[in-house]
């Protein structure tokens, strides 16, 4: 592959989607590191990764609308929802599940979500996604099929592993729905006001949620909850949102998610390194097949 093939915008695009699904899957293993270490419950958790993201996200909205025509009143109602969505809702359902499962489990169901965009577009659009594209889901999901099926393990599940599944697999949905409308919204609004606007009305969501509905002051949570909830912010919240944001407008949503399925492989790496959860073989050849996998989908930009 020569050098202007690996910068072109499509592999520039794949690179950005790669990066970020690395910075997002810091977060199962930084939420279940606060969970052991700061006895901090997932709610309160979420609102102290809001608050330090928010400013950001307010800061980089007052920039101009990256050039592109005016917006109309509806479509920032959506973008508003997308957000409310895609960073309240489902970041919610992934933090109560994460009580119940591992990190890698977590992980492995939440990446489920790229066959769930290319299933939602096909029936929005009415067209089939294009063989590349189904192709690249069929070898990265082998992949993960190989790493963490383990049927002598399933069948041993509490109901508070099946409860926590079903929590991240409502989460994979939800986030899919906001994959598939950023693809639509991004070409109108722009990247980055895009993010900006969105997750400032996640942040608003859960800290009003936080609010309302829980008891626990942020003056009684330890410094070790707000170290990991500034962790949470910076590295699995803000530099992650934009660029996958950036890599949506140069590759489209259904390629983002394709390219996403490498989250569970490097959360196994992540999650044996900082919480000592084993590393099997199986895990090992999940993880270059789900390589191939994103390698066939980045040499195939055309898809």
């Amino acid at each position: 592959m020569s050098i202007k093939t690996r910068l072109s915008p499509f592999g520039i695009g794949v690179t950005l989607a790669l990066v970020a699904a690395a910075c997002f899957s810091l977060k199962a293993i930084f939420v279940k590191l606060s969970y052991r270490d700061a006895g901090i419950a997932p709610v309160p958790l979420l609102a102290l990764r809001m608050a330090f993201a928010m400013p950001f996200f307010v800061l980089f909205s007052w920039k101009k609308t990256d050039g592109q025509a005016n917006i109309s009143q509806l479509q920032w109602v959506w973008v508003v929802v997308l957000g409310l969505l895609g960073y309240y809702i489902s970041s919610l359902l992934d933090f109560l599940g994460l009580q119940y499962i591992t990190a890698a489990l977590e992980r492995m169901i939440l990446y489920l979500y790229p066959t769930i965009v290319l299933f939602i577009n096909a029936l929005i659009k009415w067209e089939k996604p294009s063989r590349v594209q189904w192709i690249a889901v069929v070898v990265t999901y082998i992949g993960l099929a190989i790493a963490f099926f383990d049927p002598s393990t399933i069948a041993l599940w509490s109901a508070d592993q099946w409860t926590g599944a079903a929590l991240v697999f409502a989460c994979s949905f939800t986030f899919a729905c906001y994959i598939v409308g950023s693809g639509k919204l991004i070409p109108l609004v722009g990247p980055s006001k895009f993010t900006s606007v969105a997750m400032t009305a996640a942040s608003l969501g859960v800290l009003a949620h936080f609010a309302l509905l829980d008891s626990t002051p942020f003056a009684n949570l330890s410094q070790t909850a707000y170290a990991y909830g500034l962790l949470i912010a910076i590295f699995s919240t803000v530099i992650p949102s934009y660029l996958v944001s950036e890599s949506i407008r140069r590759i489209g949503s259904d390629n983002v998610a394709i390219v996403g399925s490498v989250g569970p492989v490097v959360t196994i790496f992540q999650a044996h390194w900082l919480l000592n959860e084993p590393i099997t073989w199986q895990q090992v050849v999940g993880t270059l097949v789900i390589i191939l996998g994103v390698m066939l989908l980045a040499r195939k930009g055309h898809a």
